[in-house]
């Protein structure tokens, strides 16, 4: 028999037996003695590690970006540079369910792409939407308890969701998207998916200009009606993920073409809302999408649980020549992601292979659990030292970042610029007839459990944003037309006091 099969325990010395525990006699108690099965069982009693708090069911393949475009000017990161070919691997999720969730449910998908560069490993994470429900850090925990079960019953409550959206009228553009024909995709190979965040990039010059990345699928965009969903997850609940890997498996290897959108400093200064809001967008036709490259996806992973489950994300792993912006959001996740792979993983996580960087990693970081690629050695653990051991990289700084004002807890609906609704009403005067009536439907099935002093909320945030879409939304939620005309000569806070008891 090949040595290569044979078992052994946790350290490699061979197992004579693998079925029978040893006892004292035949008809006897299991003793202490036993120490392989008490390995075993102990293993077996950790093998569950805490699930993502969002994002918890997710699949992944590996890939690469190849860059056809020319954005050297706006940045100097090698990973975006002209004829440039990165190894990447992507990790596509739904966002409020557990890891038994059905892949088909209405949701956005989460994607989150690790690409791994000569300069360091670059962290992208963002979802199918373009915007999100909430721009301001405070509320992302609010968020997760909102869309997850409800702490009496233990059972996801639409009344709980739709009372947290609605009392966030910046969540309105993103409320339409999910209600909207893409808020369940077909697949993940038929989806775009988008960085979402205002991110920066500086050149070799250290010029900076804002950017937003999006990744368009060459495969066409499509999505399933709330009864193909209905059916497709009482047959399948992994649907998307057996997709993807069988795509893979047979040679079909999905694409998606990278583009970015830039606007300039002075651009930003002088926009007409804020630029650095995920509730917001940019719209195309002023800040043109910009081709970069195509993202493929060629290889599946060989263990799930290794390379799918262990993959870690966070939106702080940038390399030179991108970099942040004051979206306020995004500040948060920078702590939020390391934060959460330090406590699910460990504080090791980025020593595990689909995490580990492809280039040389010298970062002080010593000890800790699980440390396994020798700790450094005897190199000096503090800095400075006289080694002249792994000294900083000034030439890599980025640009200085003026910033202006008090420091307060400003609320941007007190700015006469911030128009919530803006964004959600184009996208409804974009639809065709067909994808109109789709979006009306999904949201009165949806809706359709919760308290009427929710849903006039959200029909007055519906005819704020397009008289048409209002007037369709009461009339399909079966409230009075009349009733959402006075409630939208409110502002917000008359809007939510009006609304505050069902």
């Amino acid at each position: 028999m090949d040595e290569k099969r044979k078992l052994t325990n946790e350290v490699g010395a061979p197992v004579a037996d693998n079925e029978h525990s040893i006892t004292a006699g035949s008809r006897g108690p299991v003793v202490m003695h036993d120490v392989w099965l008490q390995e075993k069982m102990a293993h077996f009693n950790r093998e569950v590690i805490p699930e993502r708090r969002m994002h918890a069911k997710g699949w992944g393949a590996y890939g690469s970006l190849t860059v056809t475009g020319d954005i050297s000017k706006y940045t100097r990161a090698k990973v975006l540079q002209p004829g440039k070919k990165t190894d990447l691997f992507i990790r596509f999720s739904t966002v409020a369910g557990e890891r038994g969730a059905a892949d088909a449910e209405r949701d956005i998908r989460g994607v989150a792409c690790k690409f791994y560069t000569e300069e360091g490993n670059w962290d992208l994470v963002g979802n199918n939407t373009p915007t999100f429900f909430i721009r301001d850090v405070h509320n992302f925990s609010d968020l997760n308890r909102a869309v997850k079960r409800d702490p009496r019953t233990g059972v996801r409550s639409a009344q709980n969701n739709w009372d947290f959206w609605t009392l966030l009228p910046e969540a309105f553009h993103q409320i339409t998207i999910v209600m909207s024909d893409r808020g369940i995709p077909a697949s993940f190979r038929h989806m775009h998916f988008f960085g979402e965040h205002t991110f920066a990039f500086y050149n070799e010059k250290n010029e900076r200009v804002w950017c937003k990345f999006h990744f368009h699928t060459q495969q066409g965009i499509r999505n399933l009606t709330d009864e193909e969903a209905e059916k497709l997850c009482g047959q399948d609940r992994e649907s998307h993920g057996k997709d993807l890997f069988e795509a893979i498996e047979r040679g079909d290897c999905p694409r998606w073409t990278m583009y970015v959108q830039i606007m300039t400093e002075e651009q930003a200064k002088n926009h007409y809302e804020n630029p650095f809001d995920i509730t917001k967008i940019w719209r195309h036709r002023e800040f043109p999408l910009i081709e970069v490259g195509v993202l493929e996806l060629n290889r599946n992973p060989e263990n799930y649980f290794a390379e799918v489950e262990q993959s870690a994300f966070a939106p702080a792993h940038v390399v030179p020549g991108i970099g942040f912006s004051p979206d306020k959001f995004l500040q948060g996740r920078l702590f939020a992601y390391g934060d959460a792979q330090r406590y699910r993983l460990g504080i090791n996580h980025n020593q595990i292979p689909v995490n580990r960087a492809k280039c040389e990693v010298n970062d002080y970081h010593r000890d800790g659990a699980m440390r396994v690629d020798g700790n450094y050695g005897a190199a000096p653990a503090y800095t400075p030292n006289s080694a002249d051991v792994w000294s900083p990289q000034p030439e890599v700084t980025e640009p200085p970042l003026d910033l202006e004002g008090a420091m307060y807890r400003f609320d941007p609906k007190d700015d006469p610029t911030d128009d919530n609704f803006r964004a959600g009403g184009n996208l409804y005067r974009l639809m065709t007839e067909d994808k109109r009536k789709l979006l009306i439907e999904n949201t009165a099935r949806n809706i359709a459990p919760v308290t009427h002093n929710v849903k006039y909320r959200h029909a007055v945030h519906c005819f704020l944003a397009d008289g048409e879409y209002g007037e369709r939304i009461t009339k399909a939620m079966e409230l009075d037309f009349a009733k959402v005309k006075e409630l939208a000569k409110l502002d917000n806070a008359g809007l939510i006091e009006a609304t505050r008891n069902p």
